[in-house]
């Protein structure tokens, strides 16, 4: 995967071509030689991110209609395999 390397001001003055580099890989953005930021296209920044779910979508229930949530019933089983008495000795 070629890496594109543009300077801050090549940035600015041509964003086009930062922006179609990204289908050949991360393109650098340097400041004063120095890279600072990285230019991705969305679909390799997706692919970096994976795809797990955030805690608030795996906990988002559908909504199911005619349905209060109130209504829903919901138990958590209490864990007792996993709890165990504390070697203080």
């Amino acid at each position: 995967m070629p890496v594109t390397s543009l300077t801050s001001r090549e940035f600015n003055q041509d964003t086009g071509r930062a922006k179609r580099a990204t289908a050949e890989g991360p393109v650098y953005i340097t400041d004063r030689g120095t890279p600072a930021h990285v230019l991705l296209s969305f679909e390799e920044f997706q692919r970096l991110q994976g795809n797990e779910e955030s805690i608030v979508e795996m906990l988002a229930m559908p909504v199911i209609a005619g349905v209060d949530a109130d209504e829903i019933e919901f138990e958590v089983p209490r864990l007792t395999r996993l709890i165990r008495p504390v070697d203080l000795g």
